[in-house]
């Protein structure tokens, strides 16, 4: 099972932007985000979080609890 779903992507590649280990890489033929590394990703939500359009999905098997530096 993939670590990440991409559906819904309207191609601004904010995700991509914001992949600090550039799991994400662009489809220029299908104009999309798709999970190029997946094996390389470190679970940080940066993705989801930032996504405009909430395309990204995170399995729950492979998520860990989001931790934020204040409240």
């Amino acid at each position: 099972m993939p670590i990440h779903q991409i559906s819904g992507c309207i191609g601004c590649k904010t995700c991509i932007e914001s992949c600090p280990t550039d799991v994400i890489q662009f489809d220029k033929q299908k104009k999309v985000a798709v999970i190029k590394y997946p094996e390389d990703c470190q679970i940080c939500h940066l993705c989801r979080l930032y996504c405009p359009v909430g395309a990204i999905t995170i399995t729950p098997e492979k998520s860990i609890p989001v931790m934020v530096s204040w409240r």
